[in-house]
C-alpha cells in the first residue's frame, strides 16, 4: 500500500488518511532530538501496515535533517527493535 504521508512540521507530526480516516505520529523536538510520542491508528484502518510507515518516514526524516531520536511511544520502541538498521538514530 502506498501511502501519501505528510509531515506538518509546524505540528510536530506526521500523518496520512486512509479510506477516509486520519492516521498520525506525533514528536516533540528539543534542539536536535526528536522525541516520538504517539502513533495512532485508529481500529477501522489497523493491520495494513500504516504505523509501520508513518514511523519509518519519520525516522528517515530524522536522519536527512540530522536528528538523533527517543522512541517515547511503545509502538515506536518496538519498531526500532525490530528495525536494528535505524539504531544509529538513537539518542
Amino acid at each position: 500500500m502506498a501511502l501519501d504521508i505528510r509531515h506538518l512540521a509546524a505540528a510536530h507530526r506526521f500523518e496520512t488518511t486512509v479510506d477516509g480516516v486520519v492516521c498520525e505520529l506525533e514528536y516533540s523536538l528539543q534542539g536536535s532530538v526528536m522525541s516520538i510520542t504517539h502513533t495512532g491508528v485508529p481500529e477501522q484502518v489497523g493491520g495494513r501496515g500504516i504505523a509501520s510507515e508513518l514511523v519509518r518516514t519519520a525516522l528517515e526524516t530524522a536522519r536527512h535533517e540530522g536528528w538523533r531520536v527517543v522512541p517515547a511511544c511503545s509502538y515506536a520502541k518496538l519498531w526500532m527493535e525490530r528495525h536494528p538498521d535505524f539504531s544509529d538514530l538513537l539518542a
